[in-house]
């Protein structure tokens, strides 16, 4: 989720429908030092919303001091990427390529359960180039004493491709006593609702479906409710660009700050939701300005028929079903 999930996208998304928690981008950590500034502006809270925040490296004393600096700045959660699965990351022996070095997996858990106070989670890939080991590192989290972790189960090879298989998180559910949250294909509500009938995980982290449907969640607790979900409109996406636009420029990092590039990646998962979209996906990725894509948008998902958005709270017949912004509430309470 880097560069797609600042803390402009999660108050947008958080004020749709309830959240149980909101996950930062994840925040490197290398080097020699960690500063200490630099990771307390990552403590970026909403008001009503608890917030995790994940940290990225494989140095355990690093990773143990800026995990105490974050909790110590206000973090509800301190988290571990063990899941990136770049070929960057791999390179570096960060995220995933970590599920393949168990002893030094085990020292960094150790080390930084001992130095972070508060809730300390991990969310992990199946595996490297296999998922054998999935059960063994997930015990390896739970017998480091943190406090619960996230399942994505794909292995770091497949990066974001085939289906997310969700026995997977069944079975780590079965084998440990922390709670497990399933995360993967949950493109939407109602995914969600057979994730936790199929997997028992304790809780359901949404990603890029919440980019492409902002208001799966809504969704997702109407449908609990035994309510009708809400049908997002084209004007919906609309109005969401522009909101998005005034989030993103009242959090300006600094002069000479423009809001068109974040908003154009918003734009890479929107467009996604929309049946035969490259066209229009082209025509306004063209836009050189804020106000010139706002208009473009106004004009372009303002008029779009229903049948062809695809935000519905349930799969349609011709819509495709393939697959951490939130976390959907459930028993994360403790």
């Amino acid at each position: 989720m880097e560069g797609v999930t600042n803390a402009a996208v999660r108050e947008v998304l958080a004020s749709y429908g309830p959240i149980g928690l909101v996950c930062t981008e994840f925040v490197r950590i290398a080097g020699e030092k960690i500063s200490k500034p630099y990771l307390q502006r990552q403590v970026d809270r909403l008001p009503d919303v608890p917030l995790s925040v994940q940290v990225m490296g494989n140095d355990p004393e690093l990773m143990a001091q800026a995990g105490r600096v974050v909790a110590e700045a206000g973090a509800d959660v301190v988290d571990l990427n063990l899941g990136c699965p770049t070929a960057n990351a791999a390179r570096k022996g960060v995220g995933a390529a970590l599920l393949k070095e168990p002893e030094r997996l085990a020292r960094l858990l150790g080390t930084m359960r001992g130095s972070v106070p508060g809730l300390l989670s991990a969310k992990l890939r199946a595996g490297f180039d296999t998922s054998d080991d999935a059960l063994r590192n997930a015990r390896l989290v739970e017998d480091a004493g943190l406090d619960y972790l996230a399942v994505h189960p794909r292995r770091r090879v497949d990066h974001y491709r085939g289906v997310a298989d969700w026995r997977i998180i069944a079975l780590v559910k079965r084998e440990l006593r922390i709670p497990v949250i399933g995360n993967g294909d949950v493109w939407y509500a109602s995914s969600a609702l057979d994730m936790f009938e199929q997997t028992g995980c304790d809780a359901v982290m949404i990603g890029r479906p919440a980019l492409r449907n902002p208001w799966i969640f809504r969704q997702l607790a109407e449908l609990r409710a035994g309510r009708e979900p809400y049908a997002p409109s084209g004007l919906d996406i609309a109005a969401h660009l522009r909101r998005l636009a005034e989030a993103l420029v009242a959090r300006e990092p600094g002069p000479g700050y423009s809001a068109i590039g974040p908003l154009k990646e918003q734009l890479n998962y929107l467009c996604r939701a929309v049946s035969d979209s490259a066209q229009l996906h082209r025509e306004l990725l063209r836009k050189q300005s804020v106000a010139d894509l706002l208009e473009a948008a106004d004009e372009t998902f303002g008029v779009l028929p229903e049948h062809r958005l695809d935000m519905s709270a349930t799969p349609r017949p011709w819509a495709s079903n393939a697959s951490g912004v939130g976390v959907a509430p459930r028993a994360l309470e403790r």
